[in-house]
């Protein structure tokens, strides 16, 4: 069975600025053919590097990022996504990452703490 990878937002930041926790992220970020990209990932890192650098960056990094498998939130996402929300009490883009990743038997890479101690998530303290 295929083993899947998805890497958060902030793990995706953490990356593209080439800090030392960024190397954490270097094996599931270059791995094109068992990556897989929430659209609400590429929203986020867009917005960021937007608003911090400028358009033309953002632009490079999310064409990095579509290197991947896009995932569009779907009807399915929403109502998983809207569940896992009110079971972990998670915001809502973290909801469509967890529901995204057990869709697809994923593996979340992330330093946030809202996934902290679940299951199939590698967790990168800051």
């Amino acid at each position: 069975m295929k083993k899947f990878n998805l890497v958060d937002s902030c793990g995706w930041l953490e990356y593209i600025s080439g800090s030392l926790r960024g190397k954490e992220y270097y094996d599931p970020v270059n791995d094109y053919e068992n990556l897989i990209v929430p659209s609400i990932c590429i929203f986020e890192v867009f917005k960021k590097i937007l608003i911090h650098q400028d358009e033309e960056e953002a632009l490079r990094v999310v064409a990095n990022m579509q290197l991947g498998r896009v995932v569009d939130m779907d009807g399915r996402v929403a109502i998983d996504a809207t569940q896992l929300s009110k079971e972990h009490k998670i915001p809502m883009a973290d909801s469509i990452i967890l529901a995204t990743a057990r869709i697809f038997l994923a593996t979340i890479w992330t330093q946030d703490n809202h996934f902290k101690g679940m299951k199939s998530v590698k967790y990168f303290g800051k």
